[in-house]
């Protein structure tokens, strides 16, 4: 048995209860993050139907969304991918997220019913243009725009800031049963002294606490990407090792 029919089994298995799923695997790709490796995702069958409580049992499976898939890492030669999240009741923020939490109080938050406006389009353009033209996003088009942050499963929700009723940033985030699901942040390129994305993570911390939900989803962290670094600052976080979440201090 290879390396790769090791670890599709080792899924598999953690999901048992959820057997009469069916799921698929990409051909390996080059990946985002490490430019040495090469990648492969497994992928929830996107006939299947999707609601808040399956979402739910399969983000404790280190699976997360983009657009209405459903997805894992699972690459053949390596396990650098690391689910993680934020146990909201434990969490103690640093020095440097006092600040950000505290130099953006002047900022206004709503949640919005849709991002279908030019407005979040243009917002949404400049960022990916601005701060990732060597990502899987760029060129931005508006049919990716809709296609990666909305879905289908009425758990969605779109936290605007608004700085004098300027849009400067947005946080699609997912509500599930057991916690939130940061999906993606864009912001003004200009605003980059208000740390908005350390801010957006704060902001939906204490959403989760205030809605009694136990932690927030940060996705993925690769201890060797530059890109990932900060999610590593949340303390304490949780790691997921394939089969158990285990708190790191």
């Amino acid at each position: 048995m290879s390396n790769l029919d090791e670890k599709i089994n080792t899924v598999e298995e953690t999901i048992s209860e959820l057997e009469s799923l069916q799921f698929f695997q990409t051909q390996p790709h080059k990946c985002s993050y490490l430019s040495e490796q090469s990648a492969a995702t497994v992928f929830l069958n996107p006939k299947q139907v999707i609601d808040k409580a399956l979402y739910s049992q399969l983000s404790e499976y280190g699976f997360r969304r983009s657009g209405k898939h459903i997805y894992k890492p699972l690459c053949k030669n390596c396990t650098a991918c690391i689910p993680i999240r934020v146990p909201v009741e434990l969490f103690k923020p640093n020095r440097q997220q006092k600040r950000a939490w505290k130099r953006n109080q002047d900022l206004s938050s709503h949640i919005a019913s849709s991002i279908d406006t030019d407005e979040h389009y243009a917002l949404y353009e400049r960022y990916i243009n601005q701060r990732h033209a060597d990502g899987d996003m760029y060129p931005p088009s508006r049919e990716q725009f809709q296609s990666f942050l909305t879905n289908e499963w009425n758990s969605t929700r779109y936290y605007e800031f608004r700085d004098k009723g300027k849009l400067i940033a947005l946080s699609v985030a997912d509500i599930m049963d057991n916690g939130i699901s940061a999906v993606y942040t864009y912001f003004d390129p200009d605003e980059s002294k208000r740390s908005l994305g350390t801010y957006s993570v704060l902001f939906l911390i204490e959403q989760a606490k205030q809605q009694q939900l136990p932690a927030v989803y940060l996705g993925y962290w690769i201890k060797s990407s530059p890109k990932m670094n900060y999610k590593s600052a949340y303390r304490p976080l949780e790691i997921q090792d394939g089969t158990k979440w285990l708190l790191v201090l």
